[in-house]
């Protein structure tokens, strides 16, 4: 009996032009994102106002219609995955926030607890993005390691595994990137 193809067999093959393959791609996409999107929301996530649903969707959307696959196999389908997932979480919040300034304004009475907390989320959602923005010029690995790790709730081990390095690289370079960021965030 056959066992399915895996992700990194379907890439390559979309990538020599083979149509259901890339169609196989996306449906087999679809199911990594489902899982890293609720791996995240259920550790607790900061940015939970967008729901599991919704993040995939709107990832998956971005995947489908860029119409071909820039990823080479599955571990850098997971890096850039962690990446539209950042840039769809940030793209959720830049909206919140310009409908709160007017956009398709009606008054809704909240609970002035839930909508701290919600101004709060995005608003460190936002300082994370311009934060990484910066970090960005000097080193895209601990950028990386921050959207896997942040976005997306990814595992050290899931992340050494990405990024093909040791374990021990993956917690130094959170841990560089988390002092990076405490002083950018202060």
């Amino acid at each position: 009996m056959n066992a399915p193809p895996s992700l990194t067999d379907m890439i390559q093959r979309a990538q020599s032009g083979d149509d259901a393959a890339l169609k196989g791609v996306f449906e087999l996409a679809y199911e990594e994102l489902r899982g890293l999107a609720r791996s995240r929301l259920r550790k607790g996530s900061p940015h939970a106002l967008l729901g599991t649903t919704a993040l995939v969707n709107e990832a998956y959307l971005r995947f489908a219609q860029a119409g071909r696959l820039c990823v080479e196999d599955r571990l850098h389908f997971l890096k850039y995955a962690s990446h539209v997932m950042r840039s769809v979480i940030v793209d959720f919040v830049r909206e919140r926030v310009a409908q709160r300034r007017g956009g398709d304004a009606t008054h809704v009475a909240l609970n002035d607890e839930i909508l701290s907390s919600a101004i709060g989320g995005e608003r460190e959602i936002m300082q994370v993005h311009e934060a990484l923005e910066e970090l960005a010029q000097q080193d895209a690995r601990l950028v990386a390691v921050v959207e896997m790790r942040y976005f997306v709730g990814m595992t050290e081990v899931e992340i050494a595994d990405v990024l093909g390095v040791t374990k021990r690289t993956v917690r130094r370079d959170w841990q560089k990137a988390r002092l990076f960021l405490a002083e950018s965030l202060k």
